[in-house]
């Protein structure tokens, strides 16, 4: 096979997606309305996604899960340094505190033994991260959360599809946050959803989302304006009808495309364990990764991404540890396997662009060894 330009990620959109946009553009109605609608209704029946209010990013995702949840300034937040900014970044917006623990070498998720050391009086919630779409340890962090009266804010940005002990990532916790940003799994263009685990949180996201209006209760006036009177901040997150068009379109073949995802894994899988300077990551059988990213840690780093860039063919960290912003403070010196996963973490493609072939080619590519 000649060599190929094949990048890290690619971004999936379903033919069906034109005439469903078109449909939008020629109605002259984009912002929220009977789409987006279908579209949250269709993430619960396709997904098993719980109560699911879509917003126009995973951060607002994030974000509004914090407010349901009654973070307030000076409550601690437990997560990951392993995850993108935007985890820690929601928090601050709180004027909460991000409390970094270690995560687990052979994962790259968050230790439930390091949560427990984190614990303090001002502990508010715990914010696992699905990294790579690999499902945290949801039960024990549900005994602890039970324990110390914690809410459960999962950042699921790579997990949609995932399943936990046969449950799917979107029905477990207090809420669950998805990305629907241009390289997921599910475009929206932009966007995202929270799953929520009460009908009284579903509702109060709802109205939240749109500037703290309770729309179904605010009748319009003669006067032509809704009759509200905001008691709380709201926010302007809310999906709209032109993104939810291409939500509804992308959901179609989802499920077929994401088992189609999971055979090529398997090729990776077999091929790249027989590979030596190769460690790959240990993921339990009772959980299912969404594979958003397919990763393992590799010697010599710097030249493995350096022969396979030769190649066409692009791999990365994808996201470094985010203690080290300024804005969290600096560097933590108490994450071991933090430091560890740092220094030898690697991702290589997986997405809707490769097939078997491309698969294939990767392969031999790293079979040639690198430096």
């Amino acid at each position: 096979m000649p060599d190929m330009n094949i990048p890290i990620f690619n971004t999936f959109v379903n033919q069906g997606a034109f005439n469903k946009v078109s449909e939008v553009l020629s109605s002259t109605y984009l912002s929220e309305g009977k789409l987006v609608k279908q579209f949250e209704e269709q993430l619960s029946q396709q997904l098993g996604i719980i109560h699911p209010v879509s917003v126009n990013s995973g951060t607002s995702a994030l974000h509004l899960a914090l407010v349901l949840a009654g973070i307030k300034e000076g409550d601690e937040i437990i997560l990951p340094a392993q995850t993108f900014i935007a985890s820690g970044l929601t928090i601050l917006q709180q004027k909460a505190i991000p409390v970094f623990a270690d995560i687990d070498y052979d994962t790259g998720n968050i230790s439930t033994a390091a949560i427990l050391s984190k614990i303090t009086s001002r502990t508010k919630a715990i914010m696992p991260v699905h990294w790579g779409g690999y499902p945290c340890d949801m039960d024990e962090m549900g005994a602890i959360a039970k324990q110390y009266n914690l809410e459960v804010i999962e950042d699921a940005a790579h997990a949609l599809g995932a399943t936990y002990k046969q449950r799917a990532i979107g029905s477990i916790s207090d809420y669950t946050c998805f990305s629907f940003q241009a390289i997921k799994h599910l475009t929206t263009g932009d966007g995202g959803a929270v799953a929520c685990k009460t009908e009284i949180d579903e509702e109060q996201a709802h109205i939240k989302r749109w500037f703290g209006i309770d729309r179904k209760n605010a009748a319009t006036s003669i006067l032509g304006e809704r009759q509200y009177n905001v008691s709380e901040v709201g926010f302007k997150y809310h999906l709209n009808d032109f993104a939810a068009a291409l939500g509804l379109a992308n959901l179609e073949g989802f499920n077929e495309r994401l088992k189609k995802r999971l055979e090529l894994v398997a090729i990776y899988n077999r091929e790249l364990a027989k590979v030596p300077g190769i460690k790959l990551f240990k993921y339990k059988a009772d959980r299912q990764s969404a594979y958003w990213l397919y990763g393992f840690h590799v010697e010599k780093r710097d030249d493995f991404i350096r022969a396979l860039k030769e190649k066409g063919i692009t791999a990365s960290v994808i996201h470094q540890r985010i203690d080290r912003n300024k804005v969290f403070g600096g560097i933590r010196k108490d994450l071991p396997g933090q430091e560890l996963f740092d220094a030898s973490q690697i991702h290589i493609p997986i997405h809707d662009g490769m097939n078997q072939e491309k698969i294939e080619h990767v392969i031999k590519v790293i079979r040639n060894g690198w430096g």
